[in-house]
């Protein structure tokens, strides 16, 4: 496979960019995002097949089943890590070996009902939070330990937004290309 071909593959819609100024359309689009990625998820993913959800989504990649899970527990860090923005001063989060956890029991094997009611769940409290942020409280930063990377919330809010993205453009892609 192309180098091209499998770059498009793993990044359908680009690479995270943070714009130099973060507007309030930027963030009302992002939220707006995140609101809706759990409805849009599930009605994309639940008429698959267990043989569907057992299908990378390219070569060496996740299976439709660990991206679903990886989307729930992923969202699942970036709530807690608006909490620690939001209650400590630039925290260094934690971060997680996503790549361990998507060979886990539950990540290879759960139904993903369980992930998608969680990142339901997870969503409507993060995005109730979010719409409730002051431009002060936007201003605030975590630092992710891995390149001691400071990152503002509003940043983050982007991040996550396209995350849900690129993860649901992977699923997207899949069906399209297999016909399904």
């Amino acid at each position: 496979m192309e180098k091209n071909t499998l770059q498009q593959l793993r990044y359908p819609i680009g690479t995270y960019q943070i714009p130099e100024v973060i507007s309030q359309e930027h963030l009302d689009g992002w939220i707006d995002i995140l609101e809706n990625l759990p409805q849009r998820l599930e009605a994309m993913v639940s008429p698959l097949s267990e043989e569907q959800l057992e299908t990378p989504y390219r070569p060496e990649g996740w299976t439709v089943r660990q991206l679903v899970h990886h989307i729930s527990d992923s969202h699942h860090h970036s709530y807690i890590r608006f909490k620690w923005g939001l209650t400590e001063d630039n925290p260094v989060i934690k971060p997680y070996f996503e790549k361990e956890w998507s060979k886990l029991f539950d990540a290879q094997s759960a139904p993903i009902q369980m992930s998608l009611d969680h990142l339901k769940a997870v969503h409507a409290k993060l995005v109730y939070l979010l719409k409730g942020l002051s431009k002060e409280d936007l201003e605030r930063k975590f630092t992710h330990p891995e390149g001691n990377e400071e990152t503002t919330l509003a940043e983050n809010i982007g991040r996550y937004a396209w995350h849900g993205s690129h993860h649901f453009a992977h699923i997207e892609n899949l069906i399209k290309r297999e016909g399904w």
